[in-house]
């Protein structure tokens, strides 16, 4: 079946007959024709879309000029190594890296965790962001669409990633707050339509919400409205943190309302609470929230945990992942993916689309590096690679 996308619509071929292919047709073609549209999704503003366009614009220049990192808690990766296998019986060119995921196929289990969007500076970096992921085979995170909720002005900062990146795995996102407001999914479904999402994320940031200038802690709801999405939406339905983790608590309850992606993004990277803290005139109460947040090594062995408990889920590690080794131990961890932003941001800033390619393939070398030295010739004997902990090192 093939799908071409105009002003007017969807214009779908097949050569199945059958009646469950007709179906999906069908279904495909609606959620299309519902989607592509580059009006505003009309809902309740909570700020003016001029302050939201700014707001993003500022993250990003923070993100890639202010030292932004967790000050005192590290990810609790670097306390962990492998053991090493002198007797790796393969050869390096048989190592094979490439995984499913939201039925596609990569090169690496890796995702580029975009945090742009909405604002006019954003159109290069996600063009070019779109452009590499699709060369290099990985998957590419949108940044919160929240900004085109509001207005249709800067609408082409998103879709331009599905006309870089036709057929890599893309995911929208959107923020918790919103979805609490939302009575039905239309606003998500247009969302994910401006991008053609494979699936669509819900990011949880009450930390952020709590301490951002114009922020919105109103977070009653949120369950309910990711409970509804995941029974409305045509595509799976991802839920993560941006930076101070999941609990297993948290975990259980999103699986029991239905959502089958976790993406754990635990502390040690990026602090959102400094970001906050820096743009906020009293750095006082946002300063002492620094360091809020559970370790990601330690979230996601929690997560994966749950598994014993016949808990069901498709594991994403993100939250300071800054290297190709700590890719490799995020999926001995028991991750399915692992997923990086501001260090592919800053790649892309510093060297273009030419240093964030080679950025990559050397994150690509050393997980296949890992992958040798551990006798792991492909992702699911990775995931048998045992990992030693030094207890001594602690991540507070």
């Amino acid at each position: 079946m093939s799908i071409k996308v105009g002003k007017q619509g969807a214009i779908i071929k097949a050569t199945c007959p059958c009646a469950h292919c007709l179906i999906l047709r069908v279904q495909i073609a609606i959620f299309l024709r519902n989607s592509f549209s580059t009006s505003p999704v009309r809902m309740p503003r909570r700020s003016p879309a001029h302050r939201t366009t700014s707001r993003k614009k500022q993250h990003v220049e923070i993100t890639l000029t202010k030292d932004v990192r967790f000050r005192g808690k590290t990810t609790g990766l670097e306390r962990l190594e492998f053991v090493h296998n002198a007797l790796p019986e393969l050869n390096f060119d048989e190592i094979d890296t490439r995984t499913l995921f939201l039925g596609k196929e990569l090169s690496l289990p890796l995702m580029v965790s975009c945090m742009t969007g909405g604002y006019a500076g954003a159109l290069n970096i996600n063009r070019d962001l779109a452009a590499v992921c699709e060369s290099v085979r990985i998957c590419l995170g949108i940044g919160s669409q929240r900004q085109a909720l509001e207005e249709s002005r800067y609408h082409r900062t998103f879709s331009v990633v599905r006309e870089a990146a036709p057929t890599i795995p893309i995911v929208g996102n959107i923020g918790a707050a919103e979805v609490a407001r939302m009575k039905d999914a239309s606003a998500v479904l247009r969302l994910a339509g401006l991008v053609r999402a494979d699936a669509f994320a819900v990011h949880l940031n009450p930390l952020q919400e709590f301490l951002q200038p114009e922020g919105n802690p109103a977070f009653r709801g949120v369950l309910e409205g990711i409970g509804m999405l995941v029974r409305s939406l045509p595509i799976p339905l991802i839920v993560k943190e941006i930076g101070a983790g999941l609990s297993p608590d948290v975990i259980r309850r999103l699986l029991d309302a239905g959502v089958r992606i976790i993406d754990v993004a635990g502390a040690g990277g990026t602090s959102w609470a400094g970001v906050e803290a820096l743009r906020r005139t009293d750095t006082g109460l946002a300063g002492r929230f620094w360091d809020w947040g559970i370790p990601t090594a330690r979230a996601l062995a929690d997560a994966a945990s749950l598994r014993s408990e016949g808990r069901q889920m498709t594991l994403i590690a993100s939250g300071g992942i800054s290297s190709g080794l700590d890719a490799a131990k995020c999926i001995a961890l028991g991750a399915d993916m692992a997923a990086s932003a501001r260090p592919m941001l800053a790649a892309l800033h510093r060297g273009g689309k030419k240093g964030l390619r080679v950025h990559i393939e050397e994150w690509s070398k050393e997980f296949r590096g890992t992958m040798f030295l551990t006798g792991s010739a492909r992702i699911t004997d990775l995931r048998s690679a045992k990992l030693v902990s030094y207890p001594d090192r602690d991540t507070r």
